[in-house]
């Protein structure tokens, strides 16, 4: 998982996504759709590109 590899938390994460730490979690564990705009707020706060976070 990228947060895992940078070294991040899901609260670190949340904040750099400006979401609430609660939905980061429930995402990670596939509880919970994720919109595109979400989508593109984690990639910028992993770093990293939407399509990287898209299965293939």
């Amino acid at each position: 998982m990228r947060r895992f590899e940078i070294g991040i938390t899901q609260e670190e994460l949340a904040e750099k996504a400006d979401l609430h730490p609660t939905y980061v979690g429930s995402v990670e564990r596939g509880e919970r759709n994720i919109a595109l705009e979400n989508i593109v707020a984690i990639a910028k706060g992993l770093g990293c590109s939407p399509k990287d976070l898209m299965p293939e």
